[in-house]
């Protein structure tokens, strides 16, 4: 049984099935999307709140033919003491596929060592590879020649991640930057270099050598073709949010740090932004500003992600 928990889940040759899928549901618009999930119930587990996430595989799910069955830690006996263990094998006799958002990876790989259904990791606080996918489809379709290799197209980029770099997007990164071909310049205060125990999995995977920290934004965006960030003060981070603001304010990307990357660098976050902290205003007015693409594209790249696994259950 397949599942998607990690970015490195997947084959190269199963990467270039999902962005070749994402590029054509895209196009299509969901009106001719070959219904894969007919006759299914996938169940999305969530102990986050979310739009984007919640959404769009919602609405993945519905287009791929199959019925989306969304379920809280409030709706669910887990919520009272059930076993991870027990909710996945009884849920593997209802459902045919299980999208989770957690806070502990543990969660996800749980269900997915005790149950007998795909699981997808629709983020954790350790790492989040549907949006890695999402992130480098958006980047490809705008760098490959128009039917071209999109996969190819992002060997060599550099993107440059600031802020929080011990966070899961940064995680996810690091593994997505290796995977692709790609480098992430890492860019935070002292002491948020990434944790011990992901740098223990990024030199298992073999992608030691795809990241580089630095304290110095400046030095992090050269060369660039990405400006990344993200929230600086994540869900379960409330009591610290004085203290983390102070601390990440010489990385908040303006206009002076997006314009010291390559001229036709883009800029994204994952969302949702907050003006005024991570980045500016002026930044997410600038038209290399793609994150409404990000966006829409998470639509597009789980539902490649969904078929993919789908098919591989089926074999």
């Amino acid at each position: 049984m397949k599942h998607f928990l990690k970015e490195t889940d997947l084959q190269s040759h199963q990467v270039a099935e999902v962005f070749a899928l994402a590029r054509d549901f895209k196009a299509k618009g969901g009106r001719h999307t070959p219904p894969v999930l007919a006759n299914q119930t996938w169940a999305l587990l969530f102990f986050k709140s979310s739009t984007r996430t919640r959404v769009s595989f919602e609405v993945g799910i519905h287009e791929l033919g199959g019925n989306p069955l969304f379920l809280n830690r409030n709706d669910i006996q887990l919520g009272r003491g059930e076993s991870i263990e027990d909710t996945a094998k009884v849920l593997s006799r209802f459902v045919h596929g299980l999208i989770v958002r957690t806070y502990d990876h543990s969660d996800v790989e749980r269900l997915a060592a005790a149950g007998s259904i795909p699981v997808i990791n629709a983020l954790t606080g350790f790492l989040h590879p549907c949006q890695i996918y999402t992130d480098a489809f958006t980047m490809a379709e705008r760098w490959a020649p128009k039917g071209g290799d999109l996969l190819g197209s992002l060997k060599g980029r550099k993107i440059a991640f600031l802020g929080d770099t011990a966070c899961n997007m940064a995680n996810s990164w690091v593994l997505g930057a290796g995977l692709f071909g790609m480098h992430v310049a890492l860019a935070g205060p002292a002491g948020f270099e990434p944790m011990a125990e992901f740098l223990a999995l990024a030199q298992k995977e073999g992608f030691g050598d795809a990241y580089s920290f630095t304290t110095d934004p400046m030095e992090a965006v050269k060369d660039a073709d990405v400006v990344y960030t993200d929230v600086w003060v994540s869900m379960g981070m409330e009591d610290d949010a004085k203290e983390r603001l102070v601390q990440m304010a010489p990385y908040q990307v303006t206009e002076e740090l997006l314009g010291a990357a390559k001229p036709d660098a883009l800029f994204m976050h994952c969302l949702p932004a907050h003006a005024g902290k991570e980045v500016t205003q002026g930044v997410l007015d600038d038209p290399r500003c793609i994150i409404f693409d990000q966006a829409e594209n998470r639509l597009h790249t789980q539902k490649a992600i969904m078929a993919v696994l789908a098919q591989q259950a089926r074999a």
